[in-house]
């Protein structure tokens, strides 16, 4: 079976797409994952899957749990609570535990 060609490829992709009602950026994540343009395919939901999430939420869910949060553009990753504790109070740098003493 011959390999398929670049505009074969941009093809199927632009097609499922179209039939998922990707925006760009969720089908910049589909790819990040490995999916292909099949399996997006396959897992349009019908009628009768209720339970279903669509498509384009699905991918999304999937890229946060692989990767973590939501996607920055370029920018390095960084929690919003990076030096504080659990109460949400900065660490002190004698304990670490942002209780003052």
């Amino acid at each position: 079976m011959a390999k398929p060609s670049k505009a074969a490829k941009k093809e199927r992709w632009a097609e499922a797409q179209r039939r998922c009602r990707l925006s760009d950026e969720t089908l910049r994540m589909a790819k990040e994952l490995g999916l292909n343009p099949r399996s997006l395919i396959k897992n349009i939901p019908s009628p009768t899957q209720q339970w279903k999430a669509p498509v384009e939420e699905w991918v999304r869910d999937l890229h946060r749990r692989r990767f973590g949060g939501t996607p920055r553009h370029g920018k390095a990753t960084s929690s919003p609570n990076d030096g504080a504790n659990a109460s949400g109070q900065p660490r002190t740098a004698a304990t670490g535990t942002g209780q003052p003493e």
